[in-house]
């Protein structure tokens, strides 16, 4: 049979690739490409605004060191062993009343020695559980939380209410011309061993020094 032309015997096996739409010759990038570019340009920049300021919010206490400083809260006659006195120190300096805090402090019996060898125990107010101010009441002989009905037994640990861990506490040491020093915060477990920093719902002791472990921005125990 002739050929008429018709038959795909004699196409070319390869044809040539059609010009994208709207080409001309001489360019290197098509308007499609360059709205896809900055599509995913200004995408890109979208996202940076809602991530970094939340990265940096996350990671920016990894790298806070916290100052050892130590602030002198009364003559060593005001404290005794039987009640605790409550003093006013300054936990972030430089934003006024906001950066003050409470801790109640009293002369250590002597007969355990993880009172410290210093004479003194010094009791952070911030509740384990949420951060809340508690209160010594006196008649009772324990601390209690306001918000959410934690108590604490006499030395800090916890006798009721949802708190994970004891009270934190502060490192003491009396000063040369006979006045309280109150340095850094510090956690402890429930047996009251002293441990790093932790916030607070963090648990303290076994497993939980691994499932929870603390920032390297807090101080290490006395």
């Amino acid at each position: 049979m002739a050929d008429d032309g018709n038959s795909k015997q004699g196409a070319p096996e390869h044809l040539p690739k059609p010009d994208p739409a709207g080409y001309f010759e001489g360019e290197t990038m098509t308007r499609r490409g360059v709205f896809s570019a900055g599509a995913a340009a200004l995408g890109g920049a979208a996202g940076a605004v809602v991530l970094l300021p939340t990265i940096g919010f996350a990671v920016a206490p990894l790298f806070e060191e916290e100052g050892d400083s130590w602030q002198k809260v009364g003559p060593i006659e005001e404290f005794n062993e039987d009640t605790y006195t409550p003093v006013v120190l300054t936990a972030v300096p430089g934003i006024g009343e906001a950066g003050k805090t409470t801790a109640y402090i009293r002369r250590s019996s002597g007969e355990d020695e993880r009172e410290g060898e210093d004479g003194f125990v010094a009791i952070s107010t911030r509740c384990a559980h949420l951060g809340c101010p508690v209160r010594f009441v006196q008649a009772a002989g324990n601390f209690i939380c306001p918000c959410h009905g934690g108590v604490y037994d006499f030395d800090g640990k916890v006798i009721g209410g949802p708190p994970v861990r004891p009270l934190d506490r502060f490192q003491t040491r009396p000063s040369d011309d006979g006045q309280v020093e109150v340095g850094p915060r510090f956690s402890v477990t429930s047996q009251l061993d002293p441990v790093r920093t932790r916030d607070p719902g963090e648990f303290t002791g076994g497993v939980w020094e691994y499932l929870y472990p603390p920032r390297p921005s807090v101080p290490p125990p006395p």
